[in-house]
């Protein structure tokens, strides 16, 4: 995907995140055009009070004049405030929806995405990248738009009291829009750079967090604090870059718009003395040339404020992009009645291109059956497991669920009838409870009950103080693997699923917990089409179907009976274990 396609462009922020907040932002154009408004009365004042007031001693005018003055201050005072208060609340609610959308658009994505990306920097581009449009809806863009009224109707004022001094004046100033403009063009990339740096120094972190047993297991402190140094490091010089650009921008407003200012004040001076302009006049030139020069000071300041809201937008526009998993142009069917029946035909795949992983695989799961799938490491279990839980995708061949391409079933309509039970399960932070309750939150007592007993929950949590109601940690580091293990096979009973795919389901279990498991195992698994993925023969022996994997393909297949007089691979395995 070419960053020029993920480029937002103006015209789009426009269409997309302005337009539909059009009645408060144009209701904010409202405020800060009244504010500026306001603000302009004080130099006109300057010059009456100057030329008429003082010279003619009029206190009845003086008063007037105060009035006029300070009803103009309150006004400003007041638009301010409700300006701030508008656009600052939309714009936090604006950034609280993006990072509910983006949130819900990554989960749509397959999972070979959140393989190839860390966990922390999907925090970071959910959390940081989308903070940038407070600048668009909030007062940014309008102080942008407001500050450019301001100096166009300054410059009209100030062309009236002089042409030349403000002829004079627009030389400069228009040297530093050019080199504005060049400036925001080179630090718009800058900015994308940094939210990939950060994403990615947030993920180390993350990472060195969730990881931090094995680094003090290893005595790895010093190593992860050298690789989050390094991280920060590139984030400086980053940081280094922009602000060496920004610093540039504002030192040759500072140069260019004080040699203005030095340049005004020779030639006020020499008209006052020549006599074709009053004090006055010069006065209120010089309060007007303020309100003229301020906002394009501003408007560098809030040029980079937005040129970073592009750049986060660009990243989040890279995410909203992308292709959900569950596509409804592709995947246009929906499951009904489901049976069941799972069939693999001539299925190959591969994760990355050129290196195939599975080999042409056929077999048939039927409705009810028990499939295991043995083999050595990295033969293609677990891949076989990924393609039948919908987790991949077949590069050739097709899997079927009741004679339907599975390519082409709504995931929605799939995964309402899978449970999973991984080698590695994932438990949430929180009780026993919720973790059992993930898989079905309407679930009853009793049904909670029975998912506890069906896995032997209950064998140790009667012995803890709080019971279900346990708090277990994060990733349930305050329990044993064995009672993760079996907290997550209970919430796959609780979910009642049709096909279950069971990785490792017994790994992590002592003989004792094992044999409890197997019973419950025995009992989930009836009438449903299963997936067993288990290192430990043993466990596998009543399974209706094994299919030996080697090297991504099927060497061997049969019942346990079958293999074992066959005397090939799968005896070769069972025997060594039963020595062990």
């Amino acid at each position: 995907m070419s960053s020029k396609k993920n480029k937002v462009s103006l015209s789009q922020a426009f269409k997309e995140i302005i337009w539909p907040r059009r009645k408060i932002v144009f209701l904010g154009l409202l405020l800060i055009i009244i504010s500026r408004l306001a603000g302009l009365i004080l130099p006109g004042a300057s010059k009456f009070l100057m030329d008429d007031v003082i010279v003619n001693k009029d206190m009845h005018q003086l008063k007037l004049l105060l009035i006029v003055v300070v009803s103009s201050i309150i006004v400003q005072a007041i638009t301010s405030f409700l300006l701030t208060r508008l656009l600052s609340v939309e714009a936090q609610l604006l950034i609280s929806k993006l990072r509910v959308k983006v949130q819900k658009q990554i989960l749509t994505l397959p999972i070979s995405y959140f393989d190839n990306n860390k966990s922390g920097a999907l925090v970071s581009r959910i959390m940081t990248d989308v903070e940038g449009v407070r600048n668009l809806i909030g007062t940014g863009l309008v102080q942008l738009i407001g500050g450019t009224l301001t100096s166009v109707v300054s410059l009209i004022l100030l062309i009236k009291i002089s042409p030349i001094m403000t002829v004079y004046v627009l030389v400069p100033v228009s040297i530093f829009a050019i080199i504005a403009l060049k400036a925001f063009g080179y630090i718009r990339p800058i900015f994308k750079d940094r939210a990939i740096i950060n994403a990615d120094v947030t993920g180390r972190l993350t990472e060195t967090l969730n990881g931090v047993r094995v680094i003090k297991g290893f005595n790895a402190e010093a190593q992860e604090i050298l690789t989050f140094e390094r991280g920060v490091e590139k984030l400086f010089l980053n940081v280094k870059k922009s602000l060496t650009s920004t610093a540039l921008l504002t030192s040759s407003s500072t140069l260019l718009l004080g040699l203005a200012t030095a340049g005004i004040m020779g030639m006020g001076g020499y008209f006052i003395i020549e006599g074709t302009m009053t004090f006055g006049e010069f006065l209120s030139f010089t309060l007007y040339l303020g309100f003229l020069i301020a906002p394009i000071v501003q408007m560098s300041n809030i040029g980079s404020q937005l040129t970073e809201s592009f750049a986060g937008l660009d990243r989040t526009e890279e995410i909203m992009s992308m292709q959900p998993e569950d596509n409804p142009e592709i995947r246009t069917e929906t499951l009904k009645n489901l049976k069941g029946d799972i069939k693999f035909d001539d299925v190959s795949f591969s994760y990355e291109t050129g290196n195939e992983v599975l080999h042409n695989i056929s077999f048939d799961a039927p409705s009810g059956s028990v499939i295991a799938l043995v083999g050595s490491s990295g033969s293609g279990k677990s891949t076989i497991a990924g393609l039948a839980a919908t987790f991949l995708n077949p590069k050739s061949g097709m899997i079927t669920i009741d004679g339907q391409d599975l390519s082409k079933v709504s995931l929605n309509s799939f995964r309402s009838h899978l449970g999973v039970v991984l080698q590695d399960e994932f438990l949430f932070e929180g009780t026993i409870r919720e973790n059992i309750l993930f898989s079905k939150a309407d679930a009853t007592d009793e049904e909670i009950t029975k998912a506890v007993k069906a896995a032997y929950v209950n064998e140790f949590t009667d012995r803890f103080d709080d019971g279900l109601e346990t708090l277990i940690g994060e990733r349930g580091v305050k329990l044993s693997g064995g009672q993760r293990q079996r907290i997550a096979i209970a919430r796959a009973i609780l979910a009642n699923p049709k096909i279950i795919i069971l990785d490792e389901a017994t790994s992590n279990l002592d003989t004792e917990s094992e044999t409890l498991i197997q019973q419950s195992l025995s009992t989930l698994v009836k009438g449903r089409t299963t997936f067993v993925i288990a290192h430990r023969l043993s466990t596998i022996r009543k399974a209706d179907q094994i299919l030996v994997i080697e090297q991504g393909k099927i060497a061997e297949r049969g019942n346990h009976d079958e293999l074992i007089a066959k005397k090939g691979r799968y005896f070769d395995l069972y025997t060594y274990q039963a020595r062990i």
